[in-house]
Protein backbone atom coordinates (compact mmCIF):
# COMPACT_ATOMS: atom_id res chain seq x y z
CA UNK A 1 0.00 0.00 0.00
CA UNK A 2 1.82 3.18 -0.95
CA UNK A 3 1.42 6.25 1.80
CA UNK A 4 2.49 9.86 1.49
CA UNK A 5 5.04 10.60 3.55
CA UNK A 6 2.39 12.51 5.58
CA UNK A 7 -0.10 9.77 5.84
CA UNK A 8 3.01 6.94 7.43
CA UNK A 9 3.77 9.57 10.28
CA UNK A 10 0.01 10.32 11.62
CA UNK A 11 -0.83 6.84 11.28
CA UNK A 12 -2.61 4.87 14.08
CA UNK A 13 -0.91 1.71 14.04
CA UNK A 14 1.47 -0.47 12.51
CA UNK A 15 1.00 -1.89 8.57
CA UNK A 16 2.64 -4.51 7.10
CA UNK A 17 3.77 -3.99 3.31
CA UNK A 18 3.77 -0.61 2.81
CA UNK A 19 5.61 1.94 0.15
CA UNK A 20 6.38 5.50 0.50
CA UNK A 21 8.55 7.18 -2.36
CA UNK A 22 9.99 10.74 -2.23
CA UNK A 23 13.51 12.59 -2.06
CA UNK A 24 16.63 11.52 0.10
CA UNK A 25 17.31 14.52 2.47
CA UNK A 26 19.70 12.28 4.30
CA UNK A 27 21.57 8.92 4.65
CA UNK A 28 23.66 7.82 7.96
CA UNK A 29 25.57 4.56 7.39
CA UNK A 30 25.91 2.13 10.03
CA UNK A 31 27.30 -1.59 10.35
CA UNK A 32 24.88 -3.69 8.32
CA UNK A 33 22.34 -1.32 7.97
CA UNK A 34 21.82 2.34 6.42
CA UNK A 35 19.08 4.85 7.40
CA UNK A 36 17.19 7.26 5.17
CA UNK A 37 15.57 10.45 5.94
CA UNK A 38 12.76 10.45 2.71
CA UNK A 39 10.62 13.34 2.06
CA UNK A 40 7.81 13.66 -0.53
CA UNK A 41 6.54 17.60 0.15
CA UNK A 42 3.29 16.15 2.15
CA UNK A 43 4.23 17.55 5.08
CA UNK A 44 7.51 19.41 6.80
CA UNK A 45 8.75 16.09 8.38
CA UNK A 46 10.60 13.38 6.97
CA UNK A 47 10.47 9.67 7.53
CA UNK A 48 13.35 7.61 8.71
CA UNK A 49 13.70 4.47 6.49
CA UNK A 50 16.09 1.78 7.83
CA UNK A 51 17.70 -0.66 5.50
CA UNK A 52 19.56 -4.20 5.98
CA UNK A 53 22.18 -4.35 3.41
CA UNK A 54 21.01 -7.29 2.37
CA UNK A 55 17.45 -6.51 1.35
CA UNK A 56 16.53 -6.46 -2.56
CA UNK A 57 18.02 -2.92 -3.97
CA UNK A 58 20.21 -2.18 -0.75
CA UNK A 59 23.22 -2.39 -3.42
CA UNK A 60 22.05 0.82 -4.82
CA UNK A 61 22.22 2.49 -1.11
CA UNK A 62 25.70 4.28 -2.05
CA UNK A 63 24.25 6.18 -4.92
CA UNK A 64 20.94 7.34 -2.23
CA UNK A 65 22.88 10.40 -1.68
CA UNK A 66 21.14 13.42 -1.06
CA UNK A 67 18.38 14.55 -3.93
CA UNK A 68 18.36 11.32 -5.21
CA UNK A 69 14.40 10.07 -5.71
CA UNK A 70 13.71 6.25 -4.02
CA UNK A 71 10.87 3.96 -2.91
CA UNK A 72 11.21 2.18 -0.17
CA UNK A 73 8.64 -0.46 1.07
CA UNK A 74 8.52 -2.47 4.40
CA UNK A 75 6.48 -2.24 7.32
CA UNK A 76 5.28 0.76 9.15
CA UNK A 77 6.66 0.15 12.60
CA UNK A 78 6.96 2.36 16.39
CA UNK A 79 10.44 4.34 15.89
CA UNK A 80 12.95 4.07 18.90
CA UNK A 81 14.32 7.58 17.51
CA UNK A 82 13.54 10.81 19.32
CA UNK A 83 10.69 13.33 18.10
CA UNK A 84 8.86 10.20 15.15
CA UNK A 85 6.40 7.80 16.21
CA UNK A 86 7.24 5.47 13.51
CA UNK A 87 9.43 4.75 10.64
CA UNK A 88 9.51 2.06 7.53
CA UNK A 89 11.62 -0.91 8.27
CA UNK A 90 12.39 -1.69 5.01
CA UNK A 91 11.84 -5.37 2.86
CA UNK A 92 13.27 -3.48 -0.79
CA UNK A 93 14.25 -0.71 -1.91
CA UNK A 94 14.67 0.63 -5.79
CA UNK A 95 17.14 4.05 -6.54
CA UNK A 96 14.78 5.73 -8.68
CA UNK A 97 17.19 8.84 -9.78
CA UNK A 98 20.19 9.58 -8.91
CA UNK A 99 21.42 13.04 -7.48
CA UNK A 100 25.89 13.55 -8.59
CA UNK A 101 27.89 15.59 -6.47
CA UNK A 102 26.27 18.98 -8.19
CA UNK A 103 22.77 18.84 -6.03
CA UNK A 104 23.17 22.33 -4.54
CA UNK A 105 20.32 21.60 -1.64
CA UNK A 106 22.58 19.76 0.82
CA UNK A 107 21.84 19.57 4.61
CA UNK A 108 23.11 23.18 6.17
CA UNK A 109 21.06 26.92 5.73
CA UNK A 110 20.10 28.17 2.87
CA UNK A 111 19.26 32.08 2.18
CA UNK A 112 16.06 33.01 0.48
CA UNK A 113 18.19 35.09 -1.96
CA UNK A 114 20.50 31.66 -2.83
CA UNK A 115 17.34 29.43 -3.08
CA UNK A 116 15.51 32.10 -5.40
CA UNK A 117 18.63 31.51 -7.93
CA UNK A 118 17.76 28.00 -8.23
CA UNK A 119 13.48 28.52 -8.47
CA UNK A 120 13.19 25.13 -10.10
CA UNK A 121 14.74 23.45 -7.05
CA UNK A 122 13.50 25.69 -3.83
CA UNK A 123 10.05 23.14 -3.58
CA UNK A 124 12.28 21.48 -1.83
CA UNK A 125 13.68 23.07 0.77
CA UNK A 126 12.15 23.01 4.06
CA UNK A 127 11.20 26.77 3.67
CA UNK A 128 9.71 26.64 -0.12
CA UNK A 129 7.62 23.49 0.91
CA UNK A 130 5.89 24.76 3.90
CA UNK A 131 5.23 28.12 1.96
CA UNK A 132 3.96 26.48 -0.97
CA UNK A 133 1.46 23.99 1.01
CA UNK A 134 0.04 27.15 2.54
CA UNK A 135 -0.50 28.87 -0.82
CA UNK A 136 -2.17 25.69 -1.33
CA UNK A 137 -4.64 25.22 1.62
CA UNK A 138 -5.29 29.08 1.56
CA UNK A 139 -6.47 28.80 -1.83
CA UNK A 140 -8.78 26.12 -1.02
CA UNK A 141 -9.92 27.88 1.90
CA UNK A 142 -10.68 30.89 0.14
CA UNK A 143 -13.17 28.88 -2.19
CA UNK A 144 -14.76 27.30 0.55
CA UNK A 145 -15.54 30.81 2.09
CA UNK A 146 -17.18 31.96 -0.53
CA UNK A 147 -18.71 28.38 -1.28
CA UNK A 148 -20.48 28.59 2.09
CA UNK A 149 -21.52 32.46 1.92
CA UNK A 150 -23.40 31.71 -0.99
CA UNK A 151 -21.00 33.15 -3.54
CA UNK A 152 -20.97 32.28 -7.29
CA UNK A 153 -17.48 32.05 -8.91
CA UNK A 154 -16.74 33.72 -11.89
CA UNK A 155 -13.69 33.56 -14.28
CA UNK A 156 -12.91 37.22 -15.38
CA UNK A 157 -10.19 38.09 -18.76
CA UNK A 158 -7.03 38.08 -18.17
CA UNK A 159 -6.95 40.38 -21.31
CA UNK A 160 -8.97 43.09 -21.26
CA UNK A 161 -9.72 46.55 -23.14
CA UNK A 162 -10.07 48.28 -19.81
CA UNK A 163 -7.97 50.05 -17.11
CA UNK A 164 -9.64 49.39 -13.79
CA UNK A 165 -8.00 51.65 -11.81
CA UNK A 166 -6.86 54.01 -14.45
CA UNK A 167 -3.27 53.94 -13.26
CA UNK A 168 -1.78 53.10 -16.98
CA UNK A 169 0.93 50.38 -15.60
CA UNK A 170 -0.17 47.68 -17.91
CA UNK A 171 0.92 45.37 -20.44
CA UNK A 172 -0.09 45.38 -23.88
CA UNK A 173 -1.23 42.35 -25.96
CA UNK A 174 -0.73 42.48 -29.59
CA UNK A 175 0.60 41.17 -32.50
CA UNK A 176 1.84 44.19 -33.94
CA UNK A 177 5.81 44.75 -34.42
CA UNK A 178 7.24 48.05 -33.12
CA UNK A 179 7.06 49.57 -36.81
CA UNK A 180 3.59 48.65 -37.48
CA UNK A 181 2.06 49.51 -32.79
CA UNK A 182 4.12 52.76 -33.94
CA UNK A 183 1.98 53.37 -37.12
CA UNK A 184 -1.54 52.50 -36.27
CA UNK A 185 -1.45 53.30 -31.94
CA UNK A 186 -5.51 52.83 -32.22
CA UNK A 187 -5.19 49.22 -32.56
CA UNK A 188 -7.59 49.10 -35.12
CA UNK A 189 -5.14 46.55 -37.06
CA UNK A 190 -4.21 44.33 -34.41
CA UNK A 191 -5.84 41.24 -33.06
CA UNK A 192 -8.55 42.39 -31.16
CA UNK A 193 -9.23 45.55 -33.60
CA UNK A 194 -8.27 47.83 -29.85
CA UNK A 195 -5.44 48.67 -27.64
CA UNK A 196 -5.74 44.79 -25.38
CA UNK A 197 -3.73 45.17 -22.13
CA UNK A 198 -3.45 42.10 -19.58
CA UNK A 199 -5.96 42.64 -16.58
CA UNK A 200 -4.96 44.60 -13.68
CA UNK A 201 -8.41 43.40 -11.74
CA UNK A 202 -11.41 42.08 -12.51
CA UNK A 203 -13.42 44.17 -10.49
CA UNK A 204 -15.37 45.55 -13.54
CA UNK A 205 -16.35 42.73 -15.02
CA UNK A 206 -17.27 41.41 -11.87
CA UNK A 207 -19.80 43.78 -11.23
CA UNK A 208 -21.56 42.96 -14.45
CA UNK A 209 -22.22 39.78 -12.30
CA UNK A 210 -23.10 40.82 -9.62
CA UNK A 211 -25.58 42.74 -11.23
CA UNK A 212 -27.40 39.65 -11.82
CA UNK A 213 -26.40 37.03 -9.91
CA UNK A 214 -26.03 38.83 -6.71
CA UNK A 215 -22.80 37.74 -5.00
CA UNK A 216 -19.45 36.94 -7.11
CA UNK A 217 -16.60 36.58 -6.26
CA UNK A 218 -13.34 36.02 -8.94
CA UNK A 219 -9.90 34.66 -7.83
CA UNK A 220 -7.04 34.80 -10.51
CA UNK A 221 -3.89 36.19 -12.02
CA UNK A 222 -3.45 40.15 -12.48
CA UNK A 223 -0.62 41.91 -13.68
CA UNK A 224 0.70 45.70 -13.00
CA UNK A 225 3.54 47.07 -15.21
CA UNK A 226 5.08 49.03 -12.49
CA UNK A 227 8.74 49.11 -12.52
CA UNK A 228 9.31 49.15 -8.91
CA UNK A 229 11.66 46.61 -7.25
CA UNK A 230 10.24 46.15 -3.09
CA UNK A 231 9.81 43.65 -1.29
CA UNK A 232 5.87 43.82 -1.56
CA UNK A 233 5.63 44.04 -5.72
CA UNK A 234 5.32 42.20 -8.65
CA UNK A 235 4.63 42.08 -11.92
CA UNK A 236 2.21 39.18 -11.37
CA UNK A 237 0.18 38.48 -8.60
CA UNK A 238 -3.13 36.59 -7.47
CA UNK A 239 -6.10 38.88 -6.72
CA UNK A 240 -9.38 37.97 -4.64
CA UNK A 241 -12.52 39.95 -5.65
CA UNK A 242 -15.51 39.46 -4.24
CA UNK A 243 -18.69 41.88 -5.04
CA UNK A 244 -21.70 42.44 -4.02
CA UNK A 245 -24.96 43.66 -4.94
CA UNK A 246 -27.33 45.53 -2.61
CA UNK A 247 -24.63 46.17 -0.35
CA UNK A 248 -22.64 49.07 1.26
CA UNK A 249 -19.63 50.06 2.19
CA UNK A 250 -20.87 48.77 5.91
CA UNK A 251 -20.99 45.04 4.55
CA UNK A 252 -18.44 45.44 2.46
CA UNK A 253 -15.91 45.82 5.35
CA UNK A 254 -17.34 43.19 7.75
CA UNK A 255 -17.20 40.37 4.79
CA UNK A 256 -13.21 41.64 4.34
CA UNK A 257 -13.10 41.42 8.12
CA UNK A 258 -14.81 38.23 7.81
CA UNK A 259 -13.20 36.73 5.30
CA UNK A 260 -9.15 37.77 7.03
CA UNK A 261 -10.46 36.63 10.37
CA UNK A 262 -11.71 33.33 8.52
CA UNK A 263 -8.19 32.18 6.48
CA UNK A 264 -6.05 33.12 9.35
CA UNK A 265 -8.09 30.99 11.55
CA UNK A 266 -7.88 28.19 8.50
CA UNK A 267 -4.11 27.81 8.63
CA UNK A 268 -3.93 27.92 11.98
CA UNK A 269 -5.82 24.71 12.34
CA UNK A 270 -4.96 23.06 9.10
CA UNK A 271 -1.11 24.98 8.68
CA UNK A 272 0.16 24.06 12.58
CA UNK A 273 3.34 22.31 11.42
CA UNK A 274 4.13 24.86 9.10
CA UNK A 275 3.14 27.37 11.18
CA UNK A 276 5.27 26.78 13.44
CA UNK A 277 8.27 26.29 11.31
CA UNK A 278 7.72 29.72 10.05
CA UNK A 279 7.76 31.27 13.63
CA UNK A 280 10.56 29.14 14.58
CA UNK A 281 12.69 30.24 11.64
CA UNK A 282 11.30 32.86 9.86
CA UNK A 283 9.07 35.28 12.47
CA UNK A 284 9.10 34.53 15.67
CA UNK A 285 6.45 36.86 16.36
CA UNK A 286 4.36 35.37 14.16
CA UNK A 287 1.46 33.08 15.78
CA UNK A 288 1.15 35.95 18.22
CA UNK A 289 0.21 38.14 15.52
CA UNK A 290 -1.92 35.24 13.73
CA UNK A 291 -4.14 34.67 17.13
CA UNK A 292 -4.84 38.19 17.54
CA UNK A 293 -6.08 38.70 14.25
CA UNK A 294 -8.14 35.63 14.52
CA UNK A 295 -9.63 36.35 18.46
CA UNK A 296 -9.60 39.98 18.07
CA UNK A 297 -12.55 42.28 16.38
CA UNK A 298 -10.88 44.59 13.89
CA UNK A 299 -10.76 48.05 14.72
CA UNK A 300 -12.34 51.19 12.57
CA UNK A 301 -11.17 54.63 12.27
CA UNK A 302 -11.85 57.10 9.42
CA UNK A 303 -9.05 58.06 7.14
CA UNK A 304 -9.62 62.00 8.69
CA UNK A 305 -9.05 60.42 11.95
CA UNK A 306 -6.37 58.39 11.00
CA UNK A 307 -4.31 61.07 9.25
CA UNK A 308 -4.84 63.01 12.99
CA UNK A 309 -3.54 60.00 14.63
CA UNK A 310 -0.28 60.24 12.66
CA UNK A 311 0.38 63.86 13.37
CA UNK A 312 -0.42 63.21 16.97
CA UNK A 313 2.08 60.62 17.02
CA UNK A 314 5.28 62.35 17.49
CA UNK A 315 7.04 60.23 15.42
CA UNK A 316 8.99 61.06 12.56
CA UNK A 317 8.12 59.38 9.23
CA UNK A 318 9.65 59.45 6.02
CA UNK A 319 6.31 60.76 4.03
CA UNK A 320 4.54 63.52 6.82
CA UNK A 321 1.12 62.75 6.91
CA UNK A 322 -1.28 65.03 5.67
CA UNK A 323 -4.90 64.93 4.53
CA UNK A 324 -6.04 64.28 0.70
CA UNK A 325 -2.20 62.00 0.81
CA UNK A 326 -2.39 58.14 0.37
CA UNK A 327 -1.07 56.46 3.38
CA UNK A 328 2.26 54.81 3.33
CA UNK A 329 2.97 52.12 4.24
CA UNK A 330 5.34 53.67 7.40
CA UNK A 331 1.63 54.78 8.44
CA UNK A 332 -0.03 51.80 8.03
CA UNK A 333 2.16 50.13 10.39
CA UNK A 334 1.97 52.68 12.56
CA UNK A 335 -1.37 52.35 12.65
CA UNK A 336 -1.60 48.19 12.86
CA UNK A 337 1.69 48.13 15.51
CA UNK A 338 1.84 50.72 17.52
CA UNK A 339 -1.27 52.89 18.04
CA UNK A 340 -4.17 49.96 17.59
CA UNK A 341 -2.29 46.71 18.04
CA UNK A 342 -3.69 44.85 15.96
CA UNK A 343 -5.66 45.11 12.24
CA UNK A 344 -7.78 47.92 11.56
CA UNK A 345 -10.02 49.19 8.58
CA UNK A 346 -9.51 52.92 7.34
CA UNK A 347 -12.91 53.87 5.58
CA UNK A 348 -14.04 57.05 3.92
CA UNK A 349 -10.75 58.38 1.61
CA UNK A 350 -10.14 61.55 -0.46
CA UNK A 351 -11.96 61.64 -3.44
CA UNK A 352 -9.15 62.89 -5.19
CA UNK A 353 -6.84 60.08 -4.44
CA UNK A 354 -9.37 57.48 -5.45
CA UNK A 355 -10.47 55.53 -8.98
CA UNK A 356 -13.55 57.50 -10.89
CA UNK A 357 -15.72 54.29 -9.61
CA UNK A 358 -16.10 54.92 -6.32
CA UNK A 359 -19.34 56.39 -4.29
CA UNK A 360 -19.37 59.77 -3.97
CA UNK A 361 -20.06 60.57 0.13
CA UNK A 362 -21.86 63.94 0.69
CA UNK A 363 -19.85 65.68 1.87
CA UNK A 364 -18.13 65.82 -1.38
CA UNK A 365 -14.47 65.77 -0.23
CA UNK A 366 -14.48 61.82 0.26
CA UNK A 367 -15.37 58.29 -1.40
CA UNK A 368 -16.62 55.52 0.58
CA UNK A 369 -13.76 53.70 0.41
CA UNK A 370 -12.37 51.26 2.90
CA UNK A 371 -8.45 49.50 3.25
CA UNK A 372 -8.08 46.64 5.90
CA UNK A 373 -4.57 47.18 7.68
CA UNK A 374 -2.40 43.91 9.31
CA UNK A 375 0.67 44.56 11.39
CA UNK A 376 3.77 43.68 9.17
CA UNK A 377 2.39 44.28 6.12
CA UNK A 378 -0.15 47.02 6.10
CA UNK A 379 -2.79 47.09 3.35
CA UNK A 380 -4.00 43.63 2.51
CA UNK A 381 -7.20 44.54 1.00
CA UNK A 382 -8.60 47.50 -0.33
CA UNK A 383 -12.60 47.88 -1.43
CA UNK A 384 -14.99 50.65 -1.99
CA UNK A 385 -19.06 50.92 -2.31
CA UNK A 386 -19.22 51.19 -5.99
CA UNK A 387 -20.79 54.64 -7.59
CA UNK A 388 -24.76 53.09 -8.70
CA UNK A 389 -25.72 56.95 -9.57
CA UNK A 390 -25.78 56.66 -13.53
CA UNK A 391 -25.41 60.87 -13.31
CA UNK A 392 -22.70 60.78 -10.63
CA UNK A 393 -20.66 58.13 -12.42
CA UNK A 394 -20.62 59.99 -16.07
CA UNK A 395 -19.74 63.07 -14.00
CA UNK A 396 -16.80 60.88 -12.54
CA UNK A 397 -15.95 59.87 -15.99
CA UNK A 398 -15.42 62.94 -17.53
CA UNK A 399 -12.98 64.26 -14.20
CA UNK A 400 -11.03 61.20 -14.94
CA UNK A 401 -10.76 61.56 -18.40
CA UNK A 402 -12.04 58.50 -19.43
CA UNK A 403 -14.33 57.99 -22.79
CA UNK A 404 -18.11 57.56 -22.05
CA UNK A 405 -17.97 55.32 -25.30
CA UNK A 406 -15.35 53.15 -23.90
CA UNK A 407 -17.43 52.38 -20.93
CA UNK A 408 -20.86 52.43 -22.15
CA UNK A 409 -21.54 49.19 -20.94
CA UNK A 410 -20.63 49.51 -17.65
CA UNK A 411 -22.86 52.61 -17.52
CA UNK A 412 -25.49 50.57 -18.52
CA UNK A 413 -25.14 48.69 -15.19
CA UNK A 414 -26.60 52.01 -13.70
CA UNK A 415 -28.77 52.42 -16.74
CA UNK A 416 -30.77 49.45 -16.37
CA UNK A 417 -31.86 48.56 -12.52
CA UNK A 418 -28.89 49.68 -10.53
CA UNK A 419 -28.35 49.30 -6.88
CA UNK A 420 -25.93 49.87 -4.31
CA UNK A 421 -23.14 47.34 -4.65
CA UNK A 422 -19.71 46.59 -3.40
CA UNK A 423 -16.42 45.33 -3.54
CA UNK A 424 -12.97 44.94 -2.40
CA UNK A 425 -9.30 43.42 -3.48
CA UNK A 426 -7.37 41.29 -1.59
CA UNK A 427 -3.64 40.52 -2.85
CA UNK A 428 -3.20 36.62 -2.38
CA UNK A 429 0.22 37.12 -1.94
CA UNK A 430 0.08 40.00 1.00
CA UNK A 431 -1.92 37.69 2.56
CA UNK A 432 0.52 34.62 2.04
CA UNK A 433 3.33 37.34 3.81
CA UNK A 434 1.26 37.89 6.36
CA UNK A 435 0.24 34.63 7.64
CA UNK A 436 3.88 33.27 6.57
CA UNK A 437 5.98 35.86 7.64
CA UNK A 438 8.17 35.86 4.55
CA UNK A 439 8.88 39.21 3.85
CA UNK A 440 9.78 39.07 0.42
CA UNK A 441 6.72 38.58 -2.16
CA UNK A 442 8.87 36.60 -4.48
CA UNK A 443 9.20 33.85 -2.08
CA UNK A 444 5.69 33.35 -1.97
CA UNK A 445 4.95 32.91 -5.58
CA UNK A 446 6.08 29.75 -7.14
CA UNK A 447 8.11 31.48 -10.45
CA UNK A 448 8.10 34.66 -9.32
CA UNK A 449 8.09 38.01 -12.24
CA UNK A 450 9.66 40.84 -11.51
CA UNK A 451 11.57 43.84 -12.98
CA UNK A 452 14.33 42.12 -15.27
CA UNK A 453 12.97 38.81 -14.26
CA UNK A 454 10.94 36.15 -15.95
CA UNK A 455 12.13 32.92 -15.34
CA UNK A 456 11.06 29.73 -17.09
Amino acid sequence: MFLSVRAALTSDSEQPDVTVRGWVRTRRDSKGFSFLAVNDGSCLASIQTVIDHGVPGSEALSKATTGASVEVTGKLVPSPGKGQAWEVAATAMRLVGCADDSYPLQKKGHTPEFLRSIAHLRPRSNLFGAVFRTRSRLAFAVHQFFNEHGFTYVHTPIVTASDCEGAGEMFRVTTLDGAALQEDPSGATDFFGKPTFLTVSGQLEGETFACALTNIYTFGPTFRAENSHTTRHAAEFWMIEPEMAFCDLEGDMSLAEEMVKHLVADALEHCADDLEFFGKFVDKGLLGRLREVAEKPFQRVSYTEAVEILKASGKTFEYPPEWGANLQTEHERYLTEEHFGGPVTVHDYPKSAKPFYMRANDDGRTVAAMDLLVPGIGEIVGGSQREERLEQLLANMDAHGIDRDDYSWYADLRRYGTVPHAGFGLGFERLLMFITGVANIRDVIPFPRTPGNAEF
